[in-house]
């Protein structure tokens, strides 16, 4: 076997052990799961996570707050009274998220050309049949440049897509950043027989777009991340093998 040879089966092999190491840890938290429910994520502080990282925004010039002497009515408050919306780190706000996008768009654009060109010598002084001593004897004075080019292209795109998401979750106010926004992050998790639908919410708002309710609307979350999935028989059935991501992944062709 030449050594050419036997480097690719090594690179194969190498190749087929790292898909099989890398496709092993999650294969047999499954294999150890089998006739099970899937189980759910535990309610913790999402700050203590290893994956949270604190938010940081441009912030405006600080402005110092002027307070009126003997006044009823505080800044920033809906009533006399105590204002119950969320403001603090560990407060709860209520999301609505109503998401109707559509989107339509077709582009077609076609280009043709085509050319000839024709030239030929019937008659140079009776010197045309001279052209046979340095051109091929079959050559025709009359035809001796015949040129046809045809170039076609054609290109069409269409997208067509349609996304609705209609839901309400109760997000965490986890931080609160010097000019007075709130960064959020919700997380719900639903079960229903061996399929665990979840939803995170998260972003920074502003406490005068919280309405009376203690409700805010989606559109008014900067840096919006909506993430709506789940995990369990149906996915799994839903997602291709990890070989064939492996192989997807790899093939050049």
């Amino acid at each position: 076997m030449k050594p050419r040879t036997q480097n690719s089966i090594v690179r194969f092999g190498l190749l087929a052990a790292a898909g099989v190491i890398l496709a092993g840890c999650p294969a047999l938290d499954r294999l150890s799961s089998v006739g099970e429910t899937p189980q759910m994520t535990k309610v913790d502080n999402p700050t203590r996570r290893p994956s949270y990282r604190p938010v940081s925004m441009p912030m405006p010039a600080p402005v110092t707050a002027r307070r009126q002497a003997n006044s009823l009515w505080r800044a920033g408050s809906r009533a006399f009274f105590k204002d119950l919306r969320a403001s603090q780190v560990g407060d709860i706000v209520s999301v609505t998220v109503s998401i109707n996008d559509a989107a339509d768009i077709s582009n077609s654009s076609t280009r043709t050309r085509t050319n000839s060109e024709d030239a030929g010598l019937d008659a140079f002084l009776g010197y045309e049949t001279a052209l046979n001593a340095i051109l091929p004897e079959s050559v025709q004075p009359g035809t001796l440049l015949d040129l046809d080019s045809v170039s076609s292209s054609v290109g069409t795109g269409v997208i067509d897509r349609d996304e609705v998401v209609t839901v309400k979750i109760a997000a965490v106010v986890t931080q609160v950043l010097p000019n007075g926004n709130l960064v959020i992050h919700g997380r719900q998790e639903t079960r229903v027989n061996f399929e665990v639908r979840e939803i995170q919410i998260a972003g920074v708002i502003r406490p005068q777009d919280i309405d009376s309710t203690n409700t805010i609307t989606y559109e008014k979350i900067a840096e919006a991340r909506l993430a709506y999935g789940g995990r369990g028989h149906i996915t799994d059935m839903q997602q291709p093998r990890y070989g064939q991501q492996i192989v997807d992944i790899l093939f050049p062709f």
